[in-house]
């Protein structure tokens, strides 16, 4: 009886030990593919919030860029009174009506492709040519120090390229068709400076060769110089500024108190232009280059006025106040590529030096019966080339690299430029009738006048 219950037992238990080895691998299986399933599922990852001290840091970096941003785009105002003043009164509005749509023109394309194709990506590093997408993204990225929203860097940035495109406004004023300077500016903010601008601050070519431009004494200034001097060459001077011998005639602007205005206000905006090029302003780091940008900045426009003053005393014989505000301009542009990397003393050389090549650069294109009413070559087109040089002769930078940035940029402006406004003139002509030169492009552009109600009678 006992071995018949233990025989039965053991029957059960081989049952149970069977039955158990034919389930357990499915059951294994399933909990094999329920462990796979749980590794290949997307796992939530918690959003880590960010500090106080990054939330600060943020806010400071971003809104300080907003207001050296707001600097930059009153320089507006600056070079449509600096342009204003050193032209005849009865161009007034066209040089004002031109200083709008730069602006205007430039925000909408810079916009729309502009600032995809000046920056690119990553995928496009030591290139020469990206874009990004159309538009800027308005999508609120990593919070912290150095990290700048799309949108104010987009603002910081269109204002680059709104200066880039009025330098030319004064080169070609008192002949060029308004509707010939539109297409121009278009062309220049949409497609000429992104690509350029591309090669150093997009992470191109130049910038992997070790190009250095700090604010942009080439990526903006020479572009800008170079493209008027295509734009003046191919117009040609204005009635009566050259004799029949070569000699020029002085044509003086009608008005300036409106120049040293400008002077004044361009000197205060390139506050935002130099230090806001730090794009990062928290902690004592970035506050201690600010604050060396800044003075550098100072130093150079101050000598730069002082050294055009006192050479073209020497020359002639006596002070000159317009050439000394064009000699306070070219020191801010000598210094835009370097100002970081510069001590005081150097930029007090490289002022003194800019306020020199501008007194020569007018005094060259008088040689080569070149009219630029307002010397926006000398100033923005050699005084960049200045800087850049500049940089590698004193900022620690490669000297090599340095002098072909400051070739290729200028030259790529100006070919580009001139065979833009060459196709102009030979398909709707883009210079305006004598006439209406003589009558002032005013009345002739615009049906409108500048001083109305007072009678402006040119003496010569």
């Amino acid at each position: 009886m006992n071995r018949m219950k233990i025989l039965k037992k053991m029957s059960l238990t081989m049952a149970i030990l069977a039955t158990i080895l034919a389930v357990s691998p499915i059951v294994m299986n399933q909990v094999y593919a329920q462990e796979e399933a749980v590794q290949q599922a997307p796992q939530k990852t918690e959003v880590k919030k960010p500090s106080a001290t990054d939330e600060l840091a943020y806010a400071v970096d971003n809104m300080f860029l907003f207001f050296c941003a707001v600097l930059v785009l009153f320089m507006q105002a600056g070079f449509a009174m600096v342009e204003a003043g050193l032209n005849a009164s009865k161009n007034t509005v066209n040089i004002l009506f031109k200083n709008l749509m730069d602006l205007c023109i430039g925000v909408g394309l810079y916009w729309l492709i502009g600032y995809g194709m000046m920056y690119p990506g990553d995928a496009f590093k030591g290139g020469w040519f990206g874009f990004a997408g159309f538009g800027v993204s308005e999508k609120l990225g990593d919070v912290a120090g150095g990290t700048l929203h799309p949108q104010f860097d987009f603002l910081f940035q269109v204002a680059f390229a709104a200066t880039a495109a009025t330098i030319v406004s004064g080169a070609v004023a008192g002949r060029l068709k308004f509707a010939a300077y539109l297409i121009y500016s278009a062309v220049l903010t949409g497609l000429i400076y992104p690509i350029s601008g591309m090669w150093k601050w997009g992470g191109g070519w130049l910038d992997a060769m070790g190009f250095y431009d700090f604010a942009g004494s080439l990526v903006v200034h020479a572009v800008g110089g170079f493209a008027g001097l295509a734009g003046a060459l191919v117009l040609g001077p204005r009635i009566g500024k050259f004799n029949q011998d070569g000699t020029p005639n002085p044509m003086p602007g009608h008005n300036l108190a409106f120049t040293a205005l400008g002077v004044f206000i361009l000197w205060i905006g390139w506050y935002g232009f130099n230090p806001g090029s730090q794009l990062a302003f928290y902690g004592s780091a970035n506050t201690s280059a600010v604050g060396i940008i800044a003075v550098n900045t100072t130093i150079a426009a101050a000598m730069g006025a002082f050294g055009a003053m006192l050479f073209n005393w020497i020359l002639y014989g006596k002070p000159e106040l317009s050439m000394a505000l064009n000699g306070a301009l070219a020191g801010l542009v000598g210094i835009t590529a370097n100002c970081d990397s510069v001590t005081n003393g150097e930029a007090f050389i490289i002022g003194i030096v800019a306020g020199i090549i501008v007194v020569l650069g007018v005094i060259l294109l008088n040689k080569l019966k070149i009219d630029d009413p307002v010397g926006a070559f000398p100033v923005h087109g050699l005084a960049g080339i200045w800087g850049g040089i500049a940089t590698g002769l004193f900022g620690d930078h490669p000297l090599g690299a340095q002098i072909v940035g400051s070739l290729v940029i200028p030259a790529w402006a100006f070919i580009t430029m001139y065979i833009l406004f060459f196709t102009m003139d030979k398909i709707f002509g883009i210079r305006v009738s004598e006439e209406e030169e003589i009558k002032g492009l005013d009345i002739g552009e615009h049906g409108e006048e500048a001083y109305a109600g007072f009678q402006i009678i040119e003496t010569k």
